[in-house]
């Protein structure tokens, strides 16, 4: 009786799929199979192979002037505390077209959450320096 297959698609694991170098601009090494020789006569130019027909032996690659640089923190934190705020669909849109406008045009990446405990500071300080004239006071007041 002949074996039969199995017809279940092996697929990659989530390690292979969410892979990611330590530097994104450097290429990838080639998986090969090939000997050794086979690969010195693969990294020549076309061209090198002397007179006799025999490859010139192998040059060691020129180091590299920048070193990769470190990558940049992106400014989140861990936060301990947490509340739930409920807002409007024109405040949300408002706020998330504030964050594409910080984007888009001063180069400033921050998520909603930084956003609004940015303004929660801005807030704050306010009232504190300014008390009964704050613009916090000033807004409630209005409702």
């Amino acid at each position: 009786m002949a074996k039969q297959r199995s017809r279940r698609v092996t697929l990659p694991g989530a390690d292979e799929l969410f892979f990611r170098s330590s530097d994104p601009e450097e290429p990838e090494p080639a998986h090969s199979t090939a000997t050794g020789e086979t690969q010195q006569n693969a990294q020549q130019p076309e061209g090198s192979q002397t007179a006799a027909g025999s490859a010139a032996p192998a040059q060691a690659p020129a180091p590299r002037a920048l070193q990769p640089t470190p990558p940049r923190p992106s400014g989140r934190q861990r936060h301990d505390e947490k509340i739930t705020v409920y807002i409007s669909a024109p405040e949300l849109l408002a706020l998330e077209q504030a964050r594409l406008a910080l984007r888009g045009n001063h180069g400033l990446a921050a998520d909603r959450g930084r956003i609004v405990r940015e303004a929660v500071a801005v807030l704050l300080a306010d009232f504190e320096e300014h008390g009964e004239s704050s613009v916090l006071v000033q807004r409630l007041n209005n409702y």
